[in-house]
């Protein structure tokens, strides 16, 4: 690519920042990022947590033991991503956590033609298994789905009856950026399109806001309509997430509410 992935330019925010994000508005636990030794990491929001790898370049099931340790005693499984996918959605994220059961170690997508390991859900008590691949350099995602038990499934499987197919049609949510002519294609698309309100003195200060904009994060949807992300406002996402993280990242089907936060405003 040339440079860090992790760094890379989103819609004012970046690669890494947009992906944490997102999966932080799909899961109710702890958001880790497993880093390498030595790696410069861009901001992240205050919550996600950073752990680091023991050793670099073996591939991701390193990657995966370091972020299972760090999660053992807080988390029954942990969706695993990389860092390239920033049209990944919640909702990808949440059917895929939902696969798993009491027959399922893993949740394996198998999307865009290939299986996604890196957009896969891991039992946390997968990590002795992990750990003694590594010990026997068996380092590909592949010698582990031969002993454990693997659920995999198949776009229409993880299209059906939720709203991902509405969100998410073509499984975007996997779609990875591998060269720079992918990065420069997917910047250049579009944000995603947002609803948006507003309420109280926001609504008479702005009135003539538009239904909807493109907007890849909070802050971008606040100046697309005219309103400062201050301390005087707070948004309410979907109507339940209270933000007012300018790099809190949107998604296709958002709905974003901005109220005045002063009392009687």
């Amino acid at each position: 690519m040339g440079s860090p992935k992790a760094a890379l330019e989103w819609h004012g925010s970046t690669l890494l920042r947009r992906v944490t994000g997102i999966a932080a508005r799909a899961v109710d636990g702890p958001v880790v990022v497993v880093k390498a030794p030595g790696q410069d990491l861009p901001g992240l929001a205050p919550e996600v947590e950073i752990a680091e790898d023991p050793v670099e370049g073996r591939g991701p099931l390193q990657g995966l033991a370091a972020g299972l340790q760090a999660l053992e005693g807080r988390a029954d499984a942990a969706f695993l991503s990389s860092t390239d996918v920033p049209l990944l959605h919640p909702r990808f994220v949440v059917r895929v956590l939902a696969a798993l059961d009491d027959e399922t170690d893993v949740a394996l997508p198998i999307a865009r033609g290939y299986p996604q390991p890196l957009a896969a859900a891991y039992r946390i008590s997968l990590r002795p298994l992990v750990e003694a691949l590594l010990a026997e350099n068996q380092l590909k995602p592949a010698f582990l789905f031969e002993q454990c038990r693997v659920k995999r499934l198949g776009e229409d499987e993880l299209l059906q009856g939720n709203k991902l197919a509405t969100m998410d049609p073509a499984l975007e949510s996997v779609l990875n950026l591998n060269e720079p002519a992918d990065y420069e294609a997917a910047r250049a698309r579009s944000a995603p399109l947002i609803r948006v309100q507003r309420f109280g003195a926001l609504r008479r200060a702005v009135p003539d806001c538009p239904p909807e904009v493109h907007a890849a994060t909070l802050g971008a949807a606040a100046r697309q309509i005219g309103i400062e992300l201050d301390d005087h406002v707070v948004a309410a996402l979907n109507g339940d997430q209270i933000s007012r993280d300018p790099e809190l990242p949107l998604v296709a089907g958002d709905l974003v509410a901005f109220l005045a936060a002063d009392a009687g405003g």
